[in-house]
């Protein structure tokens, strides 16, 4: 309806609000709130990763997902909670990336592809964005229970959704050879950042011997 107080040309230019629906509010909120959670979990994961639980402070999660700190403690119980929930999805990612290398790969050639994906030089010198069970293994054996309950869950799915490129006869077989593999590359992968003059041959050899 044409506002009778305003000149109908500014009324086509700026048309009058029309007011939300609650629903609609709701469902904007939600949205916001998702986005801003997301957020959060890609910079902690990157954080935690590149630096170690110690040396991440919350700000710095902040100021990356561009959210204020009272984001953090709406969606996370604590720094810990935070902790746990960015290495749960860190895993994730990874098994999404090496899963789609596996399945691109020539027929019979996935294991290997995986294995030359996880020991690329490129994942070695990117630890922000790459494995968190190569980058934190020594940080989660120091976590509380109740948090290391929720790395147990991620490696299971890790290395449930891993073992299907796995040799063996059955599935218990291929699982245990996700779990002796995966153990060997992120070995591998932390001894070769640590000797930085010589990661090229820590990881070109490791290759060899896990495969």
């Amino acid at each position: 309806r044409v506002n009778l107080y305003r000149p109908f040309w500014i009324e086509e230019m700026c048309p009058s609000k029309q007011p939300k629906s609650p629903t609609a509010r709701v469902s904007k909120r939600v949205e916001q709130g998702n986005r801003s959670r997301d957020s959060l979990l890609r910079a902690a994961t990157r954080h935690f990763s590149e630096r170690g639980f110690s040396a991440t402070s919350i700000d710095d999660v902040c100021r990356e997902a561009g959210v204020v700190k009272s984001a953090v403690y709406w969606h996370f119980d604590s720094k810990e909670d935070l902790f746990a929930e960015a290495f749960a999805v860190g895993l994730e990612q990874v098994s999404e990336r090496l899963s789609r290398v596996a399945e691109a790969a020539p027929r019979g050639g996935g294991l290997k592809a995986l294995i030359d994906a996880y020991l690329s030089q490129e994942h070695c010198d990117d630890a922000a964005n790459g494995c968190p069970v190569a980058a934190l293994m020594a940080e989660v054996a120091r976590r509380p229970g109740a948090t290391r309950g929720v790395f147990r869950q991620a490696m299971r799915a890790h290395i449930a959704r891993m073992a299907r490129y796995m040799p063996g006869q059955t599935d218990e077989e291929r699982q245990r050879t996700a779990v002796m593999l995966f153990s060997g590359m992120a070995g591998t992968l932390n001894v070769a950042r640590a000797l930085t003059d010589e990661r090229r041959q820590v990881t070109e050899i490791g290759a060899q011997v896990l495969l």
